[in-house]
């Protein structure tokens, strides 16, 4: 009876306390300022970005940044090859909202479309992409290093010849669709040498591009063209630890303003507000958040319907996939890719 009546004592003194009651407000506050339950239901549909356009997908169980993944596809279901005109223009007749794709520097001063930073895995040629020029790159086979079954037949050799597209023939064959370009370097000149393509854009077109990759390359590039949406690793790195420390406010970083975001689903429910309040407040700062698979390495996507079921009910922000011939349909219904 002794340590009861003790208890409620110091219960009586908590409660009187005014510090009890403030952090109690806080938290009150936080609660609601961040809880999606009591915020308005998103309107429209997931936005797809396809990656690479409608690519060959391919085993990543022990994949390292010097594998050869040309040498590990999938058994085939379509006849595209990733970066192509063609399998861009698949991509966004499939659904895509958005492609992305990989640029390279030529020895000539263009951009190629292409992934490698060489040319041995893929192709029939050998050495750096960049010390060759753009006309030498389109005279190459880009199917010839690609086999399902481990070097016994080579499905797309022959047929990958002239494929490798240039960036600017890329914006001229889709004058109205939305990019994502990867910088596959941290080299700043290349940062600097996209900026200056880019440059000769409208401003209108630039909108409905952005670009990505290393830290160097994409703060060059920012800084001659501040009107461009960037992401890197230091930029994401700099919006979302100011969000964690003053997001639960309801306030935006400036470091958030008119970027662009890819979240790991394994992190995304770290996220003050996530889903709903987090994607409403980053889309009041102009910025695009992408829903990445798992932790994010490798370029993981959401590829099949068992993918799809991990995502929020809530979630409309866009969704990073390797598989846009099977997901649009699940996403947006059959109609509207039809559409």
């Amino acid at each position: 009876m002794r340590g009861s009546n003790r208890l409620g004592k110091f219960a009586k003194k908590v409660l009187k306390r005014k510090s009890f009651w403030i952090c109690f407000a806080i938290l009150i506050f936080i609660y609601v300022n961040n809880s999606s339950l009591f915020a308005k239901a998103p309107a429209g549909q997931p936005h797809l970005l396809a990656h690479r356009g409608l690519a060959q997908t391919f085993n990543m169980t022990g994949l390292t940044n010097d594998t050869c993944t040309a040498q590990r596809i999938y058994p085939l279901e379509h006849p595209y090859l990733e970066n192509t005109i063609a399998s861009m223009r698949a991509a966004f007749n499939k659904g895509a909202d958005m492609v992305e794709f990989d640029v390279q520097p030529t020895k000539d001063g263009q951009f190629a479309i292409f992934h490698d930073w060489t040319l041995d895995c893929r192709t029939n040629g050998t050495g750096v992409t960049r010390d060759h020029t753009m006309k030498e790159l389109k005279s190459l086979d880009i199917g010839y290093g690609y086999t399902a079954d481990g070097g016994k037949t080579y499905p797309f050799r022959g047929k990958g010849v002239g494929l490798m597209p240039s960036l600017e023939e890329v914006l001229e064959a889709f004058p109205n669709r939305m990019f994502l370009i990867d910088v596959k370097s941290n080299d700043p000149t290349e940062g600097i040498q996209l900026a200056d393509h880019l440059a000769k854009l409208p401003v209108e077109r630039r909108e409905q591009l952005a670009v990505y990759g290393g830290d160097e390359p994409i703060a060059a590039l920012k800084k001659k063209l501040p009107d461009m949406r960037v992401m890197s690793k230091a930029t994401e790195k700099g919006c979302l630890l100011r969000y964690l420390a003053i997001g639960w406010t309801g306030v935006v970083p400036e470091a958030c303003e008119k970027t662009e975001l890819h979240i790991p689903e394994k992190f995304a429910p770290l996220l003050w507000g996530w889903p709903t309040r987090f994607l409403d407040r980053m889309d009041q700062a102009g910025t695009r958040v992408i829903l990445v698979a798992g932790s994010g390495d490798f370029s993981r996507g959401f590829d099949t319907a068992g993918d799809l079921k991990r995502i929020p009910p809530d979630y409309n922000g866009w969704i990073w996939t390797n598989r846009i011939d099977r997901i649009a349909p699940l996403v947006k219904g059959k109609e509207d890719v039809a559409k």
